[in-house]
């Protein structure tokens, strides 16, 4: 697959850069380049290969999802600049 000039001009726009006309025929070049690859990826075969969220395994332990007060204000209070009791002090934003 290749890209002419007006497509070259229309993604750019779409993503906001401003392309001088000099460097149209450069940026047309990168996008072929990308475009081959994407399809060279696509000859491969990933029959029986389970899609990854990130190249290592992500083996979570879930918790139980709980609603609690967290049990320990002291602690999680400990490096606030400001409190008032068990609460954060926060300078007013809304007048």
């Amino acid at each position: 697959m290749s890209v002419d000039e007006s497509t070259v001009r229309r993604v750019a726009k779409l993503a906001r850069i401003a392309v001088e006309d000099h460097e149209v025929p450069k940026l047309k070049t990168e996008l072929d380049a990308i475009l081959a690859f994407v399809e060279e990826l696509s000859e491969l075969d990933v029959d029986g290969v389970e899609p990854m969220t990130s190249v290592t395994p992500m083996r979570l332990r879930l918790r139980e999802d709980v609603v609690d007060d967290g049990e320990n204000a002291e602690r999680v209070l400990a490096n606030a600049p400001a409190r008032e009791g068990d609460f954060f002090v926060v300078p007013k934003v809304v007048e």
